[in-house]
């Protein structure tokens, strides 16, 4: 295995010089700089990080933890995340948890032993028993994404899903839409309740009191949107429109209204919080509230980068990034 006294030798410069090219740090002439690094490449030098993590009880890697990476959504907020870390030297490390608390669990166990320098957590569900075992056990800074942990001290970095919810039911309610029905996520899931708490609060402002029959929680799935589009049009008479919280099930509640042949926006209105790529659908027509996903991962790590390198103590930060409506052709007016 080639050593740092290898790469000295060939370069003709003393091995602490190769430590400060290799680390960019102290002062060396370009000259010097540009003979080291020839030097490292011609004998395939590999730095042993894990000695340095040793030395500098730091390992340059962020732990991600994301509940869906085949959705769209986390996998732009995946790609923020690793832009970010990237650009400040950083490597990330990607688990995905399939809304699964048990699975979470094993991976944040895993992670904690791997001595991760941040964590970066979308948590399956809005409870803070994760959080605290990172603090406790890692000792190390976490921020949560998307998601609101509930008594949890944490750095947060969201989505506006009321404000999106609140925006999408307005635009519904202008087009004379009185009977609206939700199909949301999981009721232990705070962008769940935040979304249908959103669209609630319109109705009510325009003095629409919906029943609790046109609310379903779920999943955020393709499976989940289309059961509850089944459960929902069993309720008679059906919504005239329906909000879907998360794109997944949008696509869901979108595939049963067309397996019973009703047609969108003819026979029903449909919007969605979160939109997907063009390659999803050739034909994009959903309107939609978008939230900014990878600004969201990018900010997110930035923020985390930022209390590795400073571990003093200070109030943990929300920032919500708003959601912007995104109107197409997937509703229209009531008569």
């Amino acid at each position: 295995m080639t050593t740092i006294q290898d790469v000295a030798t060939r370069a003709g410069v003393a091995p602490i010089t190769v430590s400060r090219v290799l680390n960019r740090s102290g002062y060396v002439s370009e000259s010097t700089r540009q003979r080291v690094e020839a030097a490292a490449a011609e004998l395939d030098y590999v730095p042993n990080l894990l000695a340095r993590g040793l030395r500098s009880n730091r390992t340059n890697t962020l732990a991600l933890v994301l509940t869906d990476i085949t959705n769209p959504f986390w996998t732009t907020v995946a790609r923020g995340v690793e832009d970010a870390a990237r650009a400040r030297g950083f490597s990330v490390i990607l688990c995905n948890t399939d809304e699964n608390e048990a699975k979470q669990e094993q991976y944040v166990d895993v992670l904690i032993r791997k001595r991760m320098d941040g964590f970066l957590l979308a948590p399956a569900r809005s409870t803070p028993e994760p959080i605290r075992k990172i603090q406790k056990q890692a000792d190390a800074p976490v921020v949560v994404l998307d998601r609101r942990i509930a008594d949890a001290q944490v750095d947060l970095v969201c989505g506006d899903s009321y404000g999106g919810s609140y925006a999408l039911t307005q635009y519904l309610l202008q087009l004379g839409h009185r009977c609206i029905g939700i199909l949301s996520g999981p009721q232990a899931v705070s962008t769940s309740v935040e979304r249908v708490q959103g669209c609630i609060d319109a109705m009510q402002e325009a003095n629409i009191e919906n029943g609790a029959e046109f609310v379903q929680f779920g999943e955020y799935t393709v499976e989940g949107g289309y059961s509850m589009m089944q459960q929902m049009l069993a309720r008679q008479p059906h919504p005239t429109a329906i909000f879907a919280t998360n794109n997944f099930i949008a696509i869901g509640a979108l595939q049963h209204l067309r397996n019973v042949g009703l047609r969108v926006p003819q026979d029903i209105s449909l919007v969605g919080f979160d939109d997907l790529p063009l390659s999803w659908n050739t034909e994009p027509f959903l309107t939609v509230a978008v939230q900014p996903a990878y600004q969201i991962g990018q900010q997110g790590a930035d923020l985390l980068m930022d209390r590795i390198a400073n571990s003093a103590q200070a109030n943990p930060q929300e920032i919500v990034l708003p959601a912007e409506l995104i109107i197409r052709q997937s509703c229209q007016p009531i008569g």
